[in-house]
């Protein structure tokens, strides 16, 4: 407290940098070259390194996948002496070559599969994963570079990790949930995309949604031996063989399965074996009984249903 012509004031603290949930650029910023395709806005890395280490710098600021130079520029720019700025352009191979520093500060930005192809910029190199390769293939060798950066941190260093979704001939890919997690997570942050190219696309789907948003992931590495691994297993499992599938769900199933409109006989047969019938002696009358209650089926003739909507 002050005394100011008899009055008390107060002096008030300068706000920390506090990034959100949400960021959006709408400018890039003077950082990189503009014409690389997929740079990320140098506000990005900035902000991170401003929210991670707000008194003091990186003791080593490593970037993976630095592609056209936006991560070096930021560093210059924050007075960041020791960063080093890794990419297959300038001669270092993320599936073969070792990270040379141990850093308390990694970011990576990723190709996104082969949504842009940097063949050009590397000179056709085939440990480009940018390549035309399947997308199982691309998450294995993304686990392996994710690996590689978080064994290269040091205990209580960050890897903050940006990548966006996919689209595929109607399919959804969604790279952080197919990817394994390596470590703690700190903070998930989703990015606002602006100018791309896709913005003057006109799509003849009226459903289709695109995708204007990318993933900024954070991690933290705080145990030097132990790791905190997470990983999505996908299985395909049949919906006969749930214990809590409904009678009218099932028979709904059979009839879409049966084309809509089926014999009596028919849907038997397709839930035959389910988990249901093999715990009821009279599954046959549950069908039945079932088909007879609910109003989305109707009979259009004698042992004969369909769907009714």
């Amino acid at each position: 407290m002050c005394i100011n012509r008899g009055f008390p004031c107060f002096i008030s603290k300068q706000k920390a940098f506090e990034m959100k949930s949400i960021i959006s650029y709408p400018k890039r910023g003077p950082w990189g070259n503009s014409s690389y395709r997929g740079n990320t806005s140098g506000h990005v890395i900035k902000d991170v390194v401003q929210q991670f280490f707000p008194r003091q710098h990186p003791k080593r600021f490593i970037e993976v996948f630095s592609g056209g130079g936006t991560g070096e520029e930021v560093a210059m720019d924050l007075g960041i002496k020791n960063s080093l700025h890794l990419d297959l352009n300038n001669g270092w191979n993320a599936m073969t070559d070792e990270i040379p520093f141990g850093s308390d500060f990694i970011f990576s930005h990723p190709p996104y599969w082969d949504i842009i192809s940097y063949q050009r910029y590397n000179g056709g190199h085939s440990d480009d994963l940018s390549l035309n390769m399947s997308y199982d293939e691309f998450i294995s060798k993304l686990d392996q570079v994710n690996a590689k950066i978080y064994q290269s941190l040091l205990n209580g260093g960050i890897h903050a990790f940006l990548v966006g979704d996919v689209r595929r001939k109607g399919a959804y890919y969604s790279i952080i949930k197919d990817m394994t997690w390596f470590g703690s997570l700190e903070a998930h942050i989703i990015k606002t995309q602006h100018n791309m190219l896709s913005d003057n696309k006109t799509y003849s789907n009226n459903n289709f949604i695109s995708i204007v948003h990318e993933h900024l992931l954070v991690f933290k590495k705080d145990q030097v031996w132990m790791v905190q691994l997470k990983s999505t297993v996908t299985k395909y499992f049949d919906l006969r063989q749930f214990n809590n599938i409904t009678w009218r769900d099932l028979i709904q199933g059979a009839l879409e399965w049966l084309g809509g409109k089926a014999e009596l006989a028919e849907i038997y047969k397709v839930i035959e074996g389910s988990k249901k019938t093999l715990k009821n002696n009279h599954w046959k009358d549950k069908i039945r009984q079932t088909l007879q209650l609910h109003d989305n089926f109707k009979s259009s003739s004698r042992g004969v249903w369909e769907l009714k909507f």
